[in-house]
């Protein structure tokens, strides 16, 4: 069914170029953002799930008091 109805739509070539606009526009964006990033915030992330200052299950629940 869905072959007739692309079929009817004609040349429908622009619906993949606007995927690879689409994509191509939010790499970019995504890359630029990330090398612009401080070298020093990206190590504290690389390195966060390894510190063990600030464990995620702390015996420090408030719920039970």
């Amino acid at each position: 069914m869905f072959k007739y109805i692309l079929e009817g739509a004609g040349n429908i070539n622009w619906m993949a170029i606007s995927a690879l606009i689409t994509f191509f526009v939010i790499f970019s964006v995504s890359a630029v953002l990330a090398f612009r990033r401080d070298p020093a915030y990206i190590q504290k992330m690389a390195n966060m799930p390894l510190d063990d200052s600030n464990p995620v299950n702390a015996e420090t629940d408030h719920h039970e008091k």
